[in-house]
């Protein structure tokens, strides 16, 4: 579990205990996962029960006293939610939209409304383009003034599901800087495949394979594990790649002079192999192959 610092309040931790999600085909999204996120601390199935727009074959949520199964109005006052894809009025400025927005939040004094969205679009680095429609906005700016609205009414948990898929290098720098910034104050469960993300946002990392919770803790923490223990090779592009028990075969990518593999193995695994500092990828495909429980913590 990651480890809840010592100045954080608990009664505001997001508590996820044994949650199981089956889908009529059979598919098992989600099983027994248990989480614990702190405050200033998955995959699309456990975002939507979060935010409960899903209902849970079993297991809870809790946001402090709040149960998300057996309260959802209640948690959806304390919730905001980006998803992976929304929709915007066409023709209708960011201003008049969170202006719109916030009304619906239940902010019916219209200077505190004011002050409120113009707070957010500054936040989000919009403010000098707050008339413009946001229809016309980049995929980018959509983005940022998606987490504007998902911030509205000050929510203890911000959820944000592949928040910078499809974003040019530039934009996705400054939405990782917008939900740093967010993260000091709220909790923001961030769902990503982007491995760049997790690393430059998250101070803690659970890792979903099949419905199944596989690792979970700090970054630097879950790297660490690997320390020394990261080879890799470059092979011909005729040799195929190979691993034995002792040498588990992590990713192989393809080069110009051939193709590169890595491997997880406790000394060096032969002639050729070179050492590499360990990084969240290969956490991930550690995790999801089942060798990092192998590995040392």
């Amino acid at each position: 579990m990651p480890i809840v610092r010592s100045d954080t309040d608990s009664t505001t931790d997001l508590v996820i205990t044994d949650l199981c999600k089956v889908y009529s085909n059979g598919v098992r999204a989600l099983d027994s996962v248990s989480l614990r996120i702190p405050r200033g601390a998955g995959k699309t199935t456990l975002m939507n029960i979060v935010a409960t727009l899903a209902e849970p074959d079993s297991g809870s949520v809790r946001l402090g006293a709040t149960d998300a199964v057996r309260d959802p109005l209640g948690m959806r006052r304390l919730v905001g939610y980006l998803p992976q894809e929304f929709g915007v009025y066409p023709g209708v400025s960011a201003l008049d939209m969170l202006n719109y927005f916030a009304t619906l939040k239940g902010i019916t004094d219209a200077r505190t409304r004011r002050n409120h969205v113009r707070e957010l679009l500054e936040l989000v680095n919009l403010d000098d383009v707050r008339a413009r429609s946001v229809d016309t906005y980049s995929g980018g700016m959509k983005r940022r003034f998606g987490v504007a609205q998902a911030l509205l009414g000050a929510p203890k948990l911000v959820i944000v599901d592949e928040p910078t898929a499809g974003l040019d290098p530039v934009e996705r720098i400054r939405f990782q800087h917008a939900l740093s910034n967010i993260g000091t104050q709220t909790i923001v469960i961030l769902s990503t495949h982007i491995i760049e993300d997790v690393a430059s946002i998250c101070s803690a990392t659970a890792i979903l394979d099949h419905g199944r919770l596989v690792a979970q803790g700090d970054p630097q923490e879950l790297t660490g594990r690997l320390e020394g223990k990261v080879w890799e090779r470059r092979l011909a592009r005729d040799e195929a790649p190979t691993a034995d028990h002792e040498q588990r075969l992590l990713t192989t990518r393809p080069g110009r002079d051939g193709i590169e593999i890595s491997v997880l193995s406790d000394a060096c695994p032969g002639a050729g192999f070179s050492p590499r500092k360990p990084d969240l990828q290969d956490v991930f495909f550690a995790a999801t192959a089942g060798y990092l429980s192998q590995a040392p913590a």
